[in-house]
């Protein structure tokens, strides 16, 4: 990297791309097609915005294999949407944080905690926790008694992780997040609510990441889990004993409720919610704002609430929408229907 940025020599290097222009020119930074100018590079990542790339003011483009006819240099690459992801890391490394304990922070004699992990400002580490190599603490993180956080995990402003959670290796968990709060349950005894204990935990695999202000609740027996990969956004709440399988993506304002099982890549869009004790088989995609009450085989896509099958579903909506005309064409077919019972009426049974 030049003191000014990068040449597109060491970008097609680094990024394993094909180059088509001039290796010395330098870019400066990365930016979108409409407002990229000549010394940033932008990318066409969706072939459907061809037309803006080829208007567009920027110096060089990252692109598909078979793209060339733009007003600018290329880097020509097979996937040029994980390209893309190496090249915003180029320009946007993390910021480093040392090592360290702040002189702020508290934490408790017998907390173990590595060489080479960073504990910020204000921080609580409680008894018997555990802070493993290359993990990032930020300012007035709350880490309860007993909690174990893996290997170059990262945990943002205002987290807290209470007792007995235990976090995997690379794990992100974004600000605001709780995880381990007690699962929701109770009994009603004749007079009042009494809780049930909530003596179980909270298990998140590697590779796991975790929006703001997410909240996965611990077990009332054995543990709540994400496997690994799995993607969280930002506002979802996860009940107790629910199971989310590997690698599956949940969107903002998702409600999973206590018990359920979420198998292998399961797709749940904005503001889904499923019922308790549910089991949402591998792949199954549901879409915006569809309430789950049952289960759902391996692979479905569904939608609407209740959650009907996808091209259903879809029938559904499209039958709704004409529902004030069908009203008023039973309205007129009633009412043709009275005067011709009325006239059949007048005249009376039919004779011989």
């Amino acid at each position: 990297m030049t003191p000014a940025g990068f040449t597109l020599g060491e970008l097609a290097e680094a990024l394993h791309a094909r180059l088509d222009g001039d290796p010395a020119r330098i870019v400066t930074g990365v930016a979108p097609l409409e407002s990229a100018g000549p010394d940033q590079i932008s990318f066409l990542t969706d072939r459907r915005h061809h037309d803006a790339a080829r208007t567009s003011r920027a110096g060089a483009f990252l692109v598909p294999d078979d793209v060339a006819d733009l007003p600018g240099p290329t880097l020509q690459c097979p996937a040029p949407q994980q390209a893309l992801i190496d090249l915003l890391g180029l320009f946007h490394p993390p910021a480093a944080i040392p090592a360290g304990v702040d002189r702020t922070a508290v934490v408790a004699g017998d907390a173990r905690i590595d060489s080479t992990a960073a504990v910020g400002p204000l921080c609580v580490v409680e008894s018997r926790a555990v802070i493993g190599p290359g993990v990032r603490l930020h300012a007035l993180v709350h880490v309860g008694p007993g909690v174990d956080i893996g290997e170059g995990s990262v945990v943002y402003p205002h987290v807290s992780l209470r007792e007995g959670v235990r976090i995997g290796r690379r794990v992100t968990i974004h600000a605001g997040a709780v995880l381990g709060a007690d699962g929701f349950g109770f009994a009603f005894d004749g007079s009042a609510h009494r809780k049930i204990p909530q003596v179980g935990g909270v298990l998140i695999e590697d590779d796991v990441e975790i929006g703001a202000n997410t909240t996965i609740d611990r077990a009332t027996f054995g543990q709540t889990i994400i496997r690994r990969g799995t993607k969280i956004d930002n506002l979802v709440q996860i009940g107790h004993n629910v199971e989310v399988g590997e690698h599956s993506l949940l969107v903002a304002q998702v409600g999973v409720s206590g018990s359920s099982r979420l198998g292998r890549g399961v797709v749940l869009a904005g503001q889904v919610g499923i019922a308790d004790h549910v089991t949402i088989g591998d792949g199954v995609i549901a879409g915006a704002q569809a309430g789950i009450p049952s289960s759902v085989a391996a692979g479905e896509k569904v939608l609407g609430t209740p959650a009907r099958p996808l091209l259903q579903a879809k029938r559904i909506m499209v039958a709704e929408t004409r529902l004030p005309e069908l009203l008023q064409r039973v309205r007129a077919l009633e009412q043709r229907l009275a005067r011709l019972t009325e006239r059949l009426g007048d005249t009376g049974p039919a004779r011989e």
